[in-house]
């Protein structure tokens, strides 16, 4: 018995328009792994970068006269920090920061957790003192493992473990009412958080993308053979 002829549906339906794109899909893939094993750095480096532009951009636009868009910004930050106002940095003010009293004492008594600023005190920014801190420091942290990527080794663990110790003290402390912490703890503990968690993760996300480059020109190679 001869064997049916294959009819169009069977050479150009769907299952051979996949196969078709298959190739291409794959092309598409690997390109766009490489792209980002090549550029996580800078891709990294810029999201920090934009985000830590609009916690300065939400009293930017207060002092000028946009409200709406800067109370949109507080609103989706208000998602990742508490945004206290004794604990955030004010700018377009006399002061960069305010404790409880002052505020009560220059705004009235009983200011509420979500009071963005005014004229005369100037606006908070978007983020605490101590997210500002970690923030700021991971951005030149991570600008300055450029210069120093292909000679940085990981920081240790314990290392890691042991520069955590005083943002927990100063943070745990405070929570429960031992102490209140001043501007400048939370600016030191948060740097040295953000720092220290640069440190730890940078070299070992480089080292992985140097993998992830590597194969990538193992398999061109050995295409270029065949």
């Amino acid at each position: 018995m001869q064997a049916a002829p294959s009819t169009p549906s069977s050479t150009n339906g769907p299952a051979a328009q996949v196969h078709d794109w298959t190739p291409r899909i794959a092309v598409v893939l690997n390109r766009f792994v490489h792209t980002v094993a090549k550029h996580w750095l800078l891709m990294v480096n810029t999201a920090v970068g934009l985000y830590a532009g609009l916690t300065v951009l939400a009293p930017t636009l207060m002092v000028t006269g946009h409200p709406w868009a800067a109370r949109l910004i507080y609103t989706l930050f208000r998602l990742a920090c508490h945004q206290l106002p004794e604990r955030s940095f004010f700018l377009f003010g006399p002061r960069l920061a305010y404790t409880l009293d002052q505020l009560e004492r220059i705004a009235g008594p009983n200011v509420p957790p979500g009071y963005l600023g005014s004229p005369t005190l100037g606006y908070k920014m978007a983020i605490c003192q101590r997210d500002t801190a970690i923030l700021l420091a991971v951005l030149v942290a991570g600008v300055a493992f450029a210069l120093l990527r292909h000679r940085l080794r990981p920081l240790s663990m314990r290392a890691f473990l042991l520069s955590c110790v005083p943002i927990a003290v100063d943070g745990f402390g405070q929570l429960l009412g031992l102490w209140e912490s001043t501007w400048w703890s939370r600016v030191a503990t948060g740097a040295l958080f953000g720092v220290a968690c640069v440190w730890l993760a940078y070299p070992l996300i480089e080292m992985g993308m140097n993998d992830v480059l590597q194969i990538a020109e193992k398999g061109r190679s050995q295409k270029e053979r065949h």
